[in-house]
């Protein structure tokens, strides 16, 4: 008999430990459906179960030792355990009996409210495929909905668990930390369906946009501000995850002051937001301005596209300064001390930078005097340096950015831009130089020449005025070297020097002149 009552003691022991485990389980599985269980919460998991199955051993020896000694010291166990029965109250024993048929009875009622909850989400998400079958995701409704399921089934079974507690008149500790493990695990539920449901609502509305977007409405310019809306999903995952982060922190006492920075965290995002949008908007609306004439010649359009990337540089730095201050002001911090001492390093840099000043001064002349702008095909470079050509990508305060033919990019100073030949004002001659034999009837050589120049004007639009020839420019061992000028438009003279080199060789060769050498480039 002894060894039983001892046997019926271990296993309540252990069956209580079975049940504080699969209570510590269920709690881990609510908040792994939150977010995927990574290696801490596995840790922490397993460190639990360890020290719940330590306790479970240590009482189980303790209970063995217990009864031991009692047995040792000639008790009866039977009637030592049935008196330390009777001298619990009768009411002890009711009111846990009321208590665990209200504990189940508060289950089963939480599984059937559950069932209904589950099929009720699935007409739900039925309909809701019904009505929006045109523009939505099958898979992220049903996403959407399990989600929901899960973040409501988690709920309805912490207030089980807590209600409970009540029941079993657990100590009001008990009941409080379970209010507080409902109220967060409530918020970071809440927060992430939101969460989704925002993203959810941007695709769509996104998808309208590209829709109904036409050169008669507004929405003609949203496919120029699409690039932001990743910025703007990525702003508003981070507002919610702060606002999830400050109700998480109200909960805890110990650290319920840290909320206060919350709302200052939302506003800094808030800012830096509107900031891009504004610089994006300002930006498309000079753009718009700018090029709203159809009819702008090409020099105009030149100028105007020097201007922009200028008029870019100016406004991002504008409006990021004036974020900067912003920012300072939401986080109560004055901003004029470190103006000051900006101001007074500014001027110190600026003394030792003389290069920096150099180059900004001469960016400014480039632009006021008009040497080139973007477009142009220039040729510059200090004379004892090698010289740097193409065509002009950008021009900066500080640099001048100029695509050679052959592709490379190539960044000068402003400073050290030296002597300038532009290719692209008003017109170019574009040279190419012919070698025909001695015996060659040079009247009709400059006759086939001519006619070939004539017709590629006509052809080609890039071709002003036909070719004329410049005369014999050498006499060589075996031929004549005759010189051509084509008059072209600006920035066109190498690709329409190719062009002639073909169609001159081929029509003397038509002709029966044989060439004994390549035309050779001449500078245009």
């Amino acid at each position: 008999m002894n060894i039983l009552i001892i046997l019926a003691e271990v296993s309540l022991v252990i069956f209580v430990f079975l049940l504080l485990n699969w209570f510590v389980n269920k709690l881990f599985k609510l908040f792994t459906k939150l977010k995927s269980e990574d290696r801490s919460i596995k840790t922490l998991r397993r460190n639990i179960t360890g020290l719940l199955l330590l306790a479970c051993l240590v009482s189980c020896i303790l209970i063995v030792g217990a009864n031991g000694y009692l047995v040792y010291r000639g008790e009866n166990l039977q009637q030592y355990t049935i008196a330390m029965l009777e001298r619990i109250p009768s009411g002890f024993w009711i009111t846990l009996g009321i208590g665990i048929a209200q504990s189940i009875g508060t289950f089963i009622l939480a599984a059937i409210a559950l069932k209904f909850l589950k099929y009720w989400l699935k007409v739900a998400s039925t309909r809701a495929k019904n009505l929006e079958k045109n523009t939505a995701d099958d898979e992220s409704i049903d996403a959407f909905f399990n989600a929901l399921y899960h973040r409501i089934s988690g709920g309805i079974w912490l207030w089980a668990v807590i209600l409970c507690a009540q029941f079993l008149k657990l100590p009001a500790t008990v009941s409080e930390y379970l209010y507080i493990a409902l109220r967060i695990y409530l918020i970071i539920a809440v927060g992430l369906l939101i969460l989704k449901a925002v993203a959810a609502v941007v695709d769509f509305l996104d998808a309208l946009s590209v829709r109904y977007s036409n050169p008669d409405n507004l929405l003609r310019f949203y496919d120029r501000l699409r690039h932001l809306i990743p910025f703007l999903k990525r702003c508003l995952e981070f507002v919610i995850y702060v606002c999830m982060a400050t109700l998480v922190i109200q909960q805890v006492q110990l650290i319920a002051n840290i909320a206060a920075f919350g709302p200052r965290i939302i506003k800094i995002i808030g800012i830096i937001f509107i900031s891009r949008v504004l610089f994006e908007v300002v930006y498309l609306l000079v753009e718009e301005v700018l090029f709203k004439d159809r009819n702008l010649t090409d020099i105009q359009r030149s100028r105007r596209l020097t201007l922009v990337p200028l008029f870019r540089s100016f406004l991002q730095y504008f409006v990021y300064f004036a974020a900067i201050i912003s920012i300072l002001y939401t986080l109560d911090i004055d901003p004029t001390p470190i103006l000051a001492g900006a101001g007074i390093v500014g001027i110190a840099v600026g003394l030792g930078a003389q290069t920096l000043i150099n180059d900004i001064v001469c960016g400014f002349f480039i632009l006021f005097e008009n040497y080139y702008l973007v477009g142009d095909y220039i040729e510059a470079g200090k004379v004892e340096e090698r010289a740097v050509e193409g065509v002009v990508e950008a021009i900066e305060l500080r640099t001048t950015r100029i695509r050679h033919p052959n592709g490379q990019l190539q960044i000068i100073r402003n400073g050290d831009i030296g002597s300038i030949t532009n290719y692209s004002k008003q017109y170019i001659f574009a040279v190419v130089e012919v070698g025909v034999p001695y015996n060659s009837n040079l009247a009709h050589v400059y006759k086939v020449i001519e006619e070939v120049g004539q017709q590629l004007k006509t052809n080609d639009p890039d071709v002003l005025e036909g070719t004329q020839i410049d005369g014999v420019e050498s006499l060589g061992e075996s031929n004549l070297l005759l010189r051509t000028l084509t008059k072209v438009k600006p920035g066109k003279h190498l690709q329409i020097q190719r062009v002639l080199r073909k169609i001159f060789t081929d029509a003397l060769l038509r002709e029966g002149i044989v060439i004994p050498i390549r035309a050779e480039s001449a500078e245009g």
